[in-house]
């Protein structure tokens, strides 16, 4: 009878180490939500889709890269995005922007799993050629780092109803196309390989790309 109940007191102070060390684990683990339009400000998302609070999904897109190939979705399946917005002869936030860029791109060299988008605001001027040369000035890797143009209205779409980072193109304080660009914000967009929001970090902040970096490494943890 002894020997039954200090195995069974034994069994049970197993279980509960067991259990201490899960709940441990669970609360190591980074918080990161899952954003749907109703948790974003309703200026930089589109009417039709302000009041969605579930299922929010990155949606398809058909854009060319900075070699002149064509792309869509299917470069990011079961990865996750860093996406983001500029345009190349910005003098002010893209520089210091895509200068992080690059440190993400360094963290996750040897990481198949991460990719990063990086989509012009002004596709009139960024041609091709400026696209690439600039894609070179910051050594990107082209399995790693496109950079992205097409057709403007489509670019906004995908600003304004999959990113949700784009006023209204009839809010006057934004000049479309320009340094203060409907798109061109500071806020990198992180989406995970289930094509779903999960943050926004300010591209222009070490510290802030520096959580996107821990989160990142998190999400591949869980994939």
């Amino acid at each position: 009878m002894k020997k039954t109940i200090l195995a069974f007191s034994a069994i049970i102070f197993v279980g509960v180490i067991a259990i201490f060390f899960i709940v441990k684990e669970e609360e190591s683990k980074r918080k990161i939500p899952i954003l749907n339009p109703n948790d974003v400000n309703p200026l930089l998302v589109d009417s039709s889709i302000q009041s969605k609070g579930i299922g929010h999904l990155i949606t398809g897109f058909n854009l060319i890269n900075q070699d002149g190939e064509k792309v869509n979705e299917s470069v990011i399946k079961d990865k996750i995005v860093v996406a983001d917005f500029f345009f190349t002869s910005c003098p002010s936030i893209c520089p210091k922007m895509t200068s992080q860029l690059q440190r993400v791109q360094e963290e996750f060299k040897n990481e198949d799993r991460v990719m990063i988008l990086s989509h012009t605001v002004w596709p009139e001027r960024d041609s091709v050629p400026l696209l690439k040369n600039y894609a070179e000035q910051y050594n990107a890797d082209k399995s790693k780092w496109l950079f992205l143009t097409g057709n403007k209205v489509h670019l906004y779409d995908l600003a304004r109803k999959s990113y949700l980072v784009a006023p209204s193109l009839t809010d006057t304080n934004f000049t479309h196309g320009s340094e203060n660009d409907f798109v061109h914000t500071e806020n990198f967009v992180l989406v995970d390989a289930k094509k779903r929001i999960r943050g926004y970090f300010d591209g222009t902040d070490k510290e802030e790309v520096d959580n996107l970096i821990l989160d990142i490494k998190e999400l591949l943890k869980r994939m």
